[in-house]
């Protein structure tokens, strides 16, 4: 009962932290792109319905969904390529929303980065100042400047058709900040690049952002690039937010079933929650951290694979039969069927397939959801290995 009570307090800190952490955030930094009551549509489908969203200045926001959830539309709505049916953009609290793109203080980094391939990289990156008549002296200044934030210096007069990928990708940035803009709109730009070189730029990509000190907006499907990179991540689906919050809070905290399955790998069963701190589900009663319930009502329990301890039978109530092992290098992806539910289990502990064996989950190792329309789409292993051979069959569709 000790360690139950220390776990209850210590989850209840976390999460007081980050609510601290929060605020001072907002007292620190001010609006500065606001979306209000945003709604469109293309061809009579709607992609955005009432999306209200506002973004900080000097904040690392990433829009993060599968394709066509509506996340590229926000980025070219507050890029001004695109105007709302419905609804308004503000900058600075004041209406932009029929602003033109080039009046507007932000530029973008498309997933295509558009370079001209007759100019070298010095001439790419000066290529905005000079259609604005910026002074030669000034001009050198500047791409002097940005060359080196983007780690490209020596690389003036090299031949951009020459260059590797992730260079190519530092000269779009490189051009698109040397306007000095107050926001850079970012439309999945590693999506051509391999594993490791996206986690390289992945890194360097904060790192320009957090020395620039600018607003940074992002577009991706990567889980992990969202996690790994932002201040703030807003997951959406079907036009819809469906949460906003740090990175820690939409992977410790998901709203509902569609952002814990969306947002890394999650075991998502039905429950009932008794009392306050008190849930059952897989035919057992257990405690829990959560509390603010109706008795008796159903509910979603989000336990992650990380969370899940396999322990020998006997010493815990939950208990199933290894389905499959699958080695991941670090730890051991474990399918165990309780009760006909297929669990995934994250451990460097290894249970040979057949095995009986005990799976122990910690009271703020569980995550209580109200039910929402995703409840019963997600959670259960069943289907985990056939739907990974279908993913990697299918070529992908093109985002809206």
């Amino acid at each position: 009962m000790f360690f139950v009570m220390n776990s209850q307090f210590y989850c209840g800190f976390n999460r007081y932290k980050r609510m601290c952490i929060n605020s001072k955030k907002m007292e620190k930094n001010e609006k500065l792109i606001e979306l209000r009551g945003i709604t469109k549509e293309f061809d009579g489908t709607p992609v955005l319905t009432d999306l209200n969203l506002y973004i900080l200045d000097k904040e690392f926001v990433t829009l993060l969904g599968p394709s066509g959830c509506g996340k590229t539309t926000t980025l070219r709505l507050i890029g001004g390529f695109e105007t709302p049916d419905k609804g308004d953009v503000f900058f600075e609290g004041k209406r932009i929303t029929d602003l033109p793109p080039y009046k507007r203080p932000v530029n973008t980094v498309f997933q295509k980065y558009a370079l001209f391939p007759h100019l070298n990289v010095y001439e790419n990156v000066a290529f905005a100042l000079r259609l604005g008549k910026v002074a030669e002296k000034e001009i050198a200044r500047r791409v002097k400047e940005m060359l080196k934030i983007v780690n490209l210096e020596g690389f003036e007069r090299r031949n951009v058709e020459k260059l590797s990928g992730g260079q190519q990708q530092r000269v779009a940035i490189a051009r698109a900040l040397v306007n000095q803009p107050r926001v850079l709109l970012l439309d999945e730009p590693l999506g051509a690049l391999d594993l490791k070189l996206r986690k390289d730029m992945q890194v360097e990509l904060k790192k320009i952002q957090q020395r620039m000190g600018i607003t940074f907006v992002y577009v991706t499907h990567d889980q992990e690039e969202a996690l790994s990179m932002s201040d703030t991540v807003v997951v959406m689906d079907n036009g819809v937010i469906q949460q906003i919050g740090t990175p820690e809070d939409i992977y410790n905290e998901p709203k509902n079933a569609f952002v814990a399955d969306f947002i890394g790998e999650s075991n998502i069963l039905d429950g009932i929650m008794h009392a306050d701190k008190l849930v059952e589900f897989s035919g057992h009663t257990l405690e829990c951290v959560d509390g603010g319930f109706e008795k008796d009502e159903p509910v979603d329990v989000v336990i992650r694979p990380e969370d899940v301890d396999i322990v020998p039978l006997g010493s815990v109530p939950i208990h199933g039969v290894v389905n499959t092992v699958t080695f991941k290098g670090v730890h051991y992806e474990i399918i165990v069927d309780v009760q006909g539910f297929k669990w995934m289990v994250q451990t460097t502990d290894y249970a040979a397939p057949g095995t009986e064996v005990g799976l122990r989950i910690l009271p703020d190792e569980i995550h209580i959801m109200k039910k929402s329309k995703y409840s019963d789409l997600y959670g259960d292993y069943s289907t985990y290995f056939d739907e990974m051979d279908k993913s990697g069959a299918e070529a992908t569709g093109d985002e809206n």
